[in-house]
């Protein structure tokens, strides 16, 4: 069979866009986190951890538990809500269910900014879910509502 070369450059440029589709996406990520925070989360040993089902990806709900520990860990007073001194300022001490270098990427005045507290200073568990959301959705390139480890996984060059 013979293919044209307009056929072929067509199917380059489709190709092309689709791969900056994702380059696109993956930069949106770290765009909108911190570095610090980015290098911490998406780690095999924090994927791991997340991925309860040991099925070697994370699913959306897998995603949602991890992040409400995560949240109910910064929230020791049980109110709902976390301001800067609970969220990056006091010491939380060692926690089981996340790696070290996760803990200490998100508890940054940077992330705190990011997430956008209101305007009493504090972040409430639905603020903190629907960012943390937005990340999962950003990582979830193909839509499946989950993301396995070429999607979780932050490279290093």
């Amino acid at each position: 069979m013979k293919t044209s070369i307009p056929t072929l450059a067509i199917a380059a440029l489709l190709a092309f866009g689709c791969l900056s589709c994702t380059v696109a996406l993956a930069d949106d990520v770290g765009s909108f986190i911190t570095q610090g925070y980015a290098k911490g989360l998406r780690t095999m040993e924090t994927m791991r951890m997340i991925d309860t089902d040991n099925d070697g990806t994370i699913s959306r709900e897998e995603w949602t538990a991890f992040q409400n520990k995560v949240f109910s860990a910064l929230d020791r007073e049980n109110t709902g809500f976390v301001g800067s001194e609970a969220f990056y300022e006091d010491p939380m001490g060692p926690v089981s269910f996340a790696p070290g270098a996760f803990i200490l990427g998100l508890r940054t005045k940077a992330m705190f900014d990011k997430i956008g507290p209101d305007a009493d200073g504090k972040i409430s568990r639905e603020q903190f879910l629907h960012f943390q959301q937005k990340i999962f959705d950003m990582m979830d390139t193909k839509q499946k509502k989950t993301v396995g480890p070429g999607d979780f996984i932050l490279a290093t060059h």
